[in-house]
């Protein structure tokens, strides 16, 4: 499995009001695209659920109990 961990955000959007985002954290010598990420969402999930924005990182913040600090991760994004 090539993916470490995944962190799934909403960000504002004018159109819909809300368009996902997620933050994929690859393990270290795996690689993957966002167009074959997609394509996999596209198969497992409904539509509506599947991420329109795929963004790679190195790693995920942690709050004090190893969490993965969503409010970070949004505060952090434009």
């Amino acid at each position: 499995m090539a993916i470490r961990e995944v962190a799934v955000i909403g960000l504002p959007c004018d159109y819909r009001g809300t368009r996902v985002r997620a933050l994929v954290s690859m393990r270290p010598g795996a690689s993957c695209d966002a167009a074959a990420l997609e394509a996999y969402c596209r198969e497992h999930l409904t539509h509506y659920k599947v991420p329109r924005e795929f963004e790679f990182v190195a790693s995920l913040p942690r709050t004090a109990v190893g969490k993965i600090d969503k409010k970070a991760i949004s505060g952090a994004q434009p």
